[in-house]
């Protein structure tokens, strides 16, 4: 299954789906330093200012320059669209664009997408955004998502409720005790390093999916977790990859994902090359 590459809505994009914050920058610099297990002396003393200024602007009691916000966004690891956030709560302009995918702007980005899904056939690859949704695909992807129901492919099309929904690839999945673990273990991460309440939202309702975490565990000699499907009388198995792009300055690109499926096996090179 083979999309165009598309903007995501902008109600989708937009700053305002950022995680939720009562007050102002203050606040939401000790709502991330907290998240990021920091007390207010390790972290003054990991961005290089007093704990007294710290403590200041963290209150309100000082307010931050448009250099320190960002000196201080980059020493908490946070990603662009919350770094344009605290920006934004500071009184200053965001720094990082956000551009649709199908702008001049990113007209390189795009084609270098579309290269990369094309010299990955006939294997699978999905391209994804922040909150998991489809953005395009390789022809190969065709192989995970035949058979799903209609529901389950409405756009925007989101591949973890795909995958593990009772309805969709899920009864396909020979070891889906551990591939459901591996993706909800990914997107613990996710949350825990976005903060994003979309996200905590998904990873709410594929708890609440049948199954068990990590149960039917490869053997110990397996150096990453397979995918394991059934198909016709047989079964597929293949090992994955994640690409984004290096030093992104634009929110939409920075966000970007394209996961690529290789064959793990012999025989499922072989059935793939065969079509």
């Amino acid at each position: 299954m083979a999309t165009a590459l598309r903007a995501a809505p902008r109600s989708v994009l937009g700053v305002a789906n950022a995680p939720a914050g009562k007050g102002g920058v203050g606040e939401l610099l000790r709502e991330w330093r907290q998240r990021r297990r920091l007390s207010q002396l390790d972290f003054s003393l990991q961005a290089g200012i007093s704990s007294r200024h710290l403590s200041f602007v963290e209150t309100g009691r000082s307010a931050p320059s448009r250099d320190m916000v960002l000196h201080l966004a980059e020493e908490l690891r946070l990603p662009l669209r919350e770094r344009n956030r605290l920006l934004l709560a500071a009184g200053y302009a965001p720094v990082f664009t956000e551009s649709s995918l199908g702008s001049p702007q990113l007209a390189a980005v795009s084609e270098a997408v579309r290269q990369v899904l094309a010299g990955h056939e006939p294997y699978p690859a999905a391209v994804v955004d922040r909150w998991w949704n489809l953005v395009d695909g390789s022809a190969g992807l065709a192989l995970l998502t035949e058979g799903l129901p209609a529901a389950l492919l409405e756009p925007p099309v989101n591949v973890l409720r795909a995958s593990l929904h009772p309805d969709g690839l899920a009864p396909r999945i020979l070891n889906l005790g551990q591939w459901r673990g591996h993706l909800l273990a990914r997107l613990r991460q996710q949350v825990e390093v976005t903060g994003d309440p979309r996200l905590a939202d998904l990873l709410s309702e594929l708890q609440e999916y049948p199954g068990e975490d990590g149960a039917g565990a490869e053997p110990a000699a397996s150096l990453v977790v397979p995918l394991r499907i059934r198909h016709g009388d047989g079964e597929l198995a293949f090992v994955s990859t994640v690409t984004t792009f290096g030093t992104p300055l634009d929110v939409t690109v920075a966000e970007l994902v394209i996961e690529s499926f290789f064959p793990a096996d012999e025989a499922t090179a072989k059935a793939l090359r065969r079509g």
